[in-house]
């Protein structure tokens, strides 16, 4: 016997199945409540903080007042980063508040700069002991992509310490870090083209999802996925993305 997707979508929501095996992510999701929404039809004000408008904020705009890193046109939110200017790649970043949820972002890589890559997740800037609160991301390379545990991995203060004193004592790192920050993340294939893409990217309990286009393209468990308050949605972007819609949502 077949199960309907309705039904398995409530089967999802009631914890009865895991949504791994749901119709996809993106249907878990619309099950739960939209947080926020953005298709970007408006235009930008000047290029300071909060010139994007719509409650987004850029912790780098400020750095390079004078030159524009985000441009709404026509519906298209372009990103293009001053990150040599800047000293930091550009960071946008939206409120979120959610436990178990996730995005739903369209976007290209317009073809302006080579090796244009795209890193997007979720922030607790009220969370001590992990460098800028970064919990977790998903990084979207020339040829793969990879879904990263930051919180309990090298975002985490006492880890970030014992890197940093490795590598100013020109040091070997301990095998045991290593080790630690090798299960930290996880990277699948994925060649980059110039086309619209629908991303999303889900956390439920300890597990990270990445799915595009409706097709399910990377997994990973790991503790930090689990932080009770994802704060911020944010996007890192080190060279030029182009993105066209937002949604963010909230299951748990």
């Amino acid at each position: 016997m077949k199960t309907s997707r309705s039904l398995l979508l409530v089967l999802v929501l009631s914890g009865t199945i895991h949504p791994a095996i749901a119709a996809d992510d993106k249907a878990w999701l619309e099950g739960g409540t939209l947080l926020f929404h953005d298709a970007f039809e408006r235009e930008e004000d000047g290029n300071l903080a909060k010139a994007i408008g719509n409650g987004w904020n850029s912790a780098t705009a400020d750095r390079v007042s004078a030159i524009r890193q985000v441009d709404l046109d026509e519906g298209i939110m372009k990103i293009a980063s001053a990150t040599k200017e800047a000293g930091h790649a550009a960071h946008i970043h939206h409120e979120a508040g959610f436990t178990d949820g996730g995005v739903v972002v369209r976007f290209r890589f317009p073809g302006e700069n080579k090796g244009e890559s795209l890193q997007l997740g979720f922030v607790d800037r009220e969370l001590q002991g992990v460098h800028a609160g970064h919990l977790c991301y998903a990084i979207l390379a020339p040829d793969k992509v990879t879904l990263i545990d930051h919180k309990t991995g090298i975002m985490s203060l006492e880890n970030r310490k014992r890197r940093d004193d490795v590598l100013a004592a020109k040091e070997k790192m301990p095998k045991e870090l290593e080790k630690l920050l090798a299960t930290k993340q996880i990277s699948e294939r994925w060649k980059a083209d110039e086309e619209w893409h629908e991303l999303v990217l889900v956390t439920q309990g300890n597990e990270m999802r990445l799915s595009l286009d409706g097709k399910p393209l990377a997994k990973h468990r790991s503790e930090g996925y689990a932080h009770p308050m994802k704060r911020w949605f944010s996007f890192l972007v080190s060279s030029t993305v182009w993105v066209d819609e937002v949604r963010v949502w909230k299951v748990n």
